[in-house]
Parts: C-alpha cells; structure tokens; sequence
C-alpha cells in the first residue's frame, strides 16, 4: 500500500511545482537627486534643420531586463530621464531621416546608466552607455551589458508637408489649392437651328 501511495505523492508534488507565480512587472522609481541634477549632454544637431524642433520631439526606447525577461516601452523628450529599478535612461535627442531620403533611418543619443550593486554605496551609479542607438542598424552601436538591454523603437517628428490637413467649414483642408474650374459647356446646335441654316444656304 505505501509503495502504491509513493509514486502518487510524487507525481501531487511535482504538479504543484510547476505553478509558475506571476511574472513580475517593471517598476519606476525616483532618480537620486546628485543624478536628476545633471541634465544629460545635448548631442550635435542642426537646430536650423528641417522638421520638428528639438524640444518637441519624443522618443520610445525598449528597455529589456535579461534576468526576468521583462521589456518595456519609455517614452522620453530629449532632456528627460527615466529610471527603472537599477538602471537610468537618459535621452539628450532623436532623429530620424526626412521622408524624401532613403533609406529610411531613426536614431536617438541615449544615455544608460545602471546602479552598482557590488559597492556599498547605494548612490555609485555607472555608466555603462552613451552614444547614439539606430533603429535599422542596431549592430552599429550597442549597450554591452549582462543584465540590461536598450534600443530605439520610434522618434515622433515631422517634416514640411507631413503635417495632417486641417479641414474647414467648406470641407476643403486648409492651404489645399482650391479646385480647377471646369469649363463651361458648350451648347449643341438644336436640330430646328440646323435645318434654318439648310434653307438659308
């Protein structure tokens, strides 16, 4: 009786090993002030160029945690900063190439840095990134980390003529040209003006 009971009991165990708990999900905490008081370097731009100024535009970056698998979304205008648990997401500005040249492209000057739990110092934050991370051609630069993983998903900006149409009371978008007229239609002959000009001739 006990050997038959034995194998049952085994096989109750290992079924409820498998219940896996809930993933956990990433959570955002405040950035210690010595580093939210040092705003990140503002990358080369040309603030005369085309499109959205600088200020306007915004970023998402993918944040992964290889530990747990866990990514997430962080939307971010350039100055702005994130933290995530043990690592900061700084972006200093986005880019991407105007719709006219190809190809197509999107960068972002990210910044990454991840709190050092080896020290003692709860404070001693490294950086472990600072570059600009493209979209199409991520080999180009990468974050090297064990742990943490950063990339550019999108940069939010237009160019001149991107803009959407803003429709007016006429139903017409506005700065839309207006429509051609047509011409006017040129009256047939009647059949009775025909047969005057028969007699006549």
């Amino acid at each position: 009786m006990r050997r038959a009971l034995a194998p049952a009991a085994a096989l109750a165990l290992l079924a409820g090993c498998s219940d896996q708990p809930p993933a956990p999900k990433p959570v955002e905490t405040d950035i210690p002030e010595e580093l939210a008081r040092t705003a990140p370097p503002r990358a080369a731009t040309d603030e005369a160029g085309l499109g959205t100024p600088m200020a306007q535009r915004v970023a998402t970056l993918g944040l992964l945690n290889k530990r747990n698998n866990l990514s997430q979304d962080i939307t971010l205008k350039p100055g702005e900063s994130r933290r995530v648990g043990d690592v900061i997401v700084r972006l200093s500005a986005c880019e991407r190439t105007a719709p006219w040249e190809m190809p197509g492209e999107t960068g972002a000057f990210v910044q990454v840095l991840v709190r050092d739990t080896a020290s003692d110092d709860d404070n001693r934050w490294l950086k472990i990134f600072s570059g600009w991370l493209f979209k199409r051609s991520p080999s180009l630069n990468v974050v090297e980390h064990p742990v943490y993983d950063v990339w550019v998903k999108d940069c939010a900006m237009s160019f001149p003529g991107e803009e959407a149409p803003v429709a007016t009371p006429t139903g017409r978008a506005s700065g839309a040209p207006a429509p051609a007229a047509s011409p006017a239609p040129v009256p047939s002959p009647s059949p009775t003006a025909e047969a005057a000009d028969s007699t006549e001739a």
